[in-house]
């Protein structure tokens, strides 16, 4: 690795209803896949901030940060992903942003293998940030 090499990184939120079900949003680009709340790191932010705007950006609403509890590696994208467990920091109504066209809560067992490995460690946190690589 070389001092000019980058990395792609991202923050997700893992959000979930009063039921447990977690939030997923569909995506508007790419393979139009649903997926965690979150994205890409802007040169200069710190992970929390990332996912701070991502979250206000996708949803418009403000998110809490509760603990970072995963760092996974996909290799298909050469990139690292920060999972956190955040909450709602009000009872307001969800506005998507353009990057996405709709959002729903899914049981953890309807989510994908990927997505649910990462989820599940989140919701089983025990203190300890979980690393794998997909």
């Amino acid at each position: 690795m070389s001092f000019e090499d980058t990395y792609r990184l991202s923050a997700h939120a893992v959000l979930t209803n009063e039921l447990g079900e977690v939030l997923q949003l569909r995506a508007t680009y790419a393979d139009r896949n649903w997926g965690l709340p979150g994205g890409a790191l802007d040169p200069g932010e710190t992970i929390h901030e990332a996912l701070l705007r991502e979250c206000s950006e996708e949803l418009g609403r403000a998110v809490r940060i509760d603990y970072l509890s995963g760092v996974y590696y996909h290799r298909v994208y050469g990139s690292h992903v920060f999972i956190f467990r955040a909450h709602f920091d009000d009872s307001g109504v969800i506005t998507l942003s353009g990057e996405h066209s709709e959002m729903a809560y899914f049981p953890l067992a309807e989510l994908s293998p990927v997505q649910r490995r990462r989820v599940q460690d989140c919701l089983d946190f025990d203190g300890r940030v979980k690393s794998a690589k997909f």
